[in-house]
């Protein structure tokens, strides 16, 4: 072969591969899972359906109701896809994701240091410090001052955010893991804890419902997280994807309207 048929032949070839990374650009940019939630229309939603306010499933009608419920559905219609929960926790979060479970944890998941080593974060959308629930007769903790205390039992729920954070924290009073199928509810009224340790939304849980529960707030900011939603990661589109979504929802009054429905208002993040 000649130098100009070769030559030509390589801008022929060269042409040839340009034409065929430009043509699967768009879909290396969407991403694998955004590919497979527009292929198959239907959005997997991993939620706690436990954490009141946010992804409660009913124990009587199994209907849910919370923010994330809420606004799983407007991702879901963003998406033109349709939703299908599966249920997760906070112990088997990551898990969850990373064996494709489900496509995003939506159920207000704290931004810890070692969840974000494992999984991608969108930006956060709500914010929560630790409150301590007691009885509304316990003489032995009435303020946040009388929980760090010799002899005082504070419970907290294996696998949340609060159980690394009170075990650093607390220097007097003993800690106590409380797992499934035990609840901190019962441990507190049994009399076996004097507190436990919650966030916001699971303590409104607990002050709409119990006439026997007291809250027992922080005289300043102790402990104040970020919440998001999580993806597994190594999927830049799919996070982008995410992270505007809640970047819309802030904007277009989406956020706001679920945080009032569902009594969340007082810890809404809107930027």
């Amino acid at each position: 072969m000649s130098p100009h048929l070769l030559r030509h032949a390589v801008r022929l070839a060269a042409g040839a591969i340009a034409a065929v990374l430009l043509a699967a650009a768009p879909a290396a940019q969407a991403g694998p899972v955004l590919d497979r939630v527009k292929a198959s229309g239907q959005l997997r939603v991993c939620i706690w359906p436990d954490y009141y306010g946010i992804s409660l499933r009913h124990p009587r009608t199994q209907q849910l109701a919370g923010i994330d419920i809420d606004l799983s559905a407007e991702f879901g219609r963003d998406l033109q896809a349709r939703v299908q929960y599966v249920d997760s926790s906070f112990p088997t979060l990551i898990e969850d994701l990373k064996t494709e479970r489900c496509d995003i944890a939506m159920f207000a998941v704290a931004m810890l240091p070692q969840r974000m080593e494992q999984l991608a974060f969108t930006r956060p959308y709500l914010q929560s410090d630790i409150y301590g629930v007691t009885t509304k007769g316990n003489r032995v903790v009435t303020r946040w001052e009388d929980i760090d205390q010799p002899g005082v039992a504070v419970a907290v729920q294996a696998g949340t955010f609060m159980e690394p954070v009170m075990a650093a924290a607390l220097k007097q009073a003993r800690l106590v893991h409380v797992s499934p199928p035990a609840t901190r509810e019962r441990e507190l009224e049994a009399g076996r804890v004097d507190v436990f340790m919650t966030d916001y939304p699971y303590s409104r849980r607990l002050l709409d419902n119990a006439d026997w529960a007291m809250l027992v707030a922080p005289s300043a900011p102790f402990h104040v997280l970020p919440y998001a939603y999580a993806v597994k990661r190594g999927d830049a589109a799919w996070l982008a994807t995410a992270d505007e979504f809640v970047a819309r929802i802030q904007r277009d009054g989406r956020l706001e309207a679920a945080a009032q429905r569902n009594g969340l208002a007082a810890i809404v993040r809107l930027r």
